[in-house]
């Protein structure tokens, strides 16, 4: 059972991508990634013991703090509207 269907990625994709089908730029990965994180989150509140889905989460993280580094430096206008869209902390 997956967490996420295809009319909701597609969704995702076209809410902060160019379309629904534009999986490739910084700003519909980081958020699939942040969909991702949130739902890591609400599974490691109740398993606080799962470790393997806590490196996971973390791995996540680390990613989207990657591309969220790349495109600061590529467009900082860009980077800021993904910032304000998804309400990260910066």
């Amino acid at each position: 059972m997956s967490y996420l269907s295809c009319e909701e990625k597609s969704e995702l994709f076209s809410t902060y991508g160019k379309s629904n089908t534009d999986t490739g730029s910084p700003e519909s990965q980081i958020a699939l990634f942040s969909y991702r994180i949130k739902h890591l989150t609400g599974h490691l509140k109740t398993n606080k013991k799962d470790y393997n889905t806590q490196r996971s989460l973390l791995r996540l993280v680390g990613k989207r703090r990657s591309l969220l580094n790349y495109l600061k430096a590529d467009d900082i206008e860009r980077y800021r509207t993904i910032v304000k869209q998804l309400e990260l902390r910066k």
